[in-house]
């Protein structure tokens, strides 16, 4: 049996990556001019923080482009990774660039330098509202896409960053401590790599064939072998496509029966799949006597199940 995931673009999201790259990538040109201008650290890597949020737009909106091409026979599942592909280089890039900041916040705290506290304000609080309104267009498709979600969480990153830049300029303002700007750089390194941390796990997970995030094994055996019919399942195997597309493969065994009543079993074994685990490609061979090595292969996965436990 095969569960098929339907493919195609979402023009909707092609539009709203495209113009969040636009605003993103206009406003890294008036934060890095500006960065100069006021002599800011700060801002200067708030700038490269967000030419990582437009690579991270850019990255999400080709892997979308990509993501949407049907499969062929070279690539038979077709290029659902390529988002996770593309979250995965991203999120590195992101953990490089925070070094790169930690280096120069630490050049900045042996060598303060004055900043001009006003133009960090009035930047600062320019890019909170860019990155608010760019959060808002990719919100809802940052619950079900990784890629999406990456660039999503670039833009948190930064809107945060932003706040506390408008904080840190409003107490350079106050108190004229020079070290603030330095310090503010290190928090928003800190912030890059927090962001980056979850989208680096996730796609890592997938890419080394994980289960899904959420979807327990033992709750998958239990609710096939609940339907009727099913006696057993084994050489159960569950990955994920993509952040968004679940696979899986086992063998089950059930009684013998005309056709007619197996396709029955099938048609409900589809529907648990679908409706409770979103698994949206799934591949299930019957049998009607026991596999030889089935009770092998279920001992071997529950003993490795329980060391990783116990570790």
């Amino acid at each position: 049996m095969h569960v098929h995931a339907s493919h195609g673009r979402d023009a909707g999201l092609d539009r709203r990556l495209r113009l969040s790259l636009w605003v993103t990538a206009a406003f890294i040109v008036v934060e890095f001019g500006a960065g100069i201008r006021a002599n800011s650290l700060a801002l200067l890597s708030d700038a490269g923080h967000n030419f990582a949020d437009a690579l991270a737009l850019a990255l999400a909106l080709f892997a979308h482009r990509i993501a949407g091409l049907p499969p062929s026979a070279s690539k038979t599942f077709g290029y659902r990774r390529a988002g996770v592909l593309a979250a995965f280089v991203n999120a590195l890039a992101l953990v490089g660039l925070s070094l790169f900041i930690f280096w120069e916040s630490y050049e900045r705290f042996l060598d303060p330098r004055p900043v001009d506290d006003m133009t960090m304000l009035v930047v600062a609080g320019a890019g909170l509202v860019v990155n608010l309104v760019v959060m808002k267009a990719l919100h809802a498709d940052s619950h079900n896409d990784l890629n999406v979600r990456g660039a999503y969480m670039h833009m948190l990153g930064d809107a945060l960053s932003s706040v506390g830049i408008i904080v840190g300029a409003l107490a350079i303002r106050q108190t004229q401590a020079l070290w603030i700007d330095p310090l503010l750089s290190v928090l928003i390194g800190a912030l890059i790599i927090w962001s980056a941390w979850d989208i680096i796990r996730e796609s890592l997970d997938i890419l080394l064939e994980g289960a899904p995030r959420g979807i327990k094994r033992d709750e998958i055996s239990k609710a096939i072998c609940d339907i009727d019919g099913v006696i057993d399942i084994h050489d159960l195997h569950i990955w994920s496509l993509a952040s968004d597309a679940h696979a899986l493969s086992c063998h089950a065994l059930i009684d013998d029966m005309p056709p007619s009543e197996s396709r029955s079993i099938l048609d409900r074994i589809q529907e648990v799949l679908e409706e409770r685990f979103a698994v949206c490609h799934a591949t299930v061979q019957f049998e009607h006597v026991p596999c030889p090595g089935a009770n092998e292969i279920c001992s071997e996965t529950v003993v490795s199940e329980a060391g990783s436990d116990r570790s």
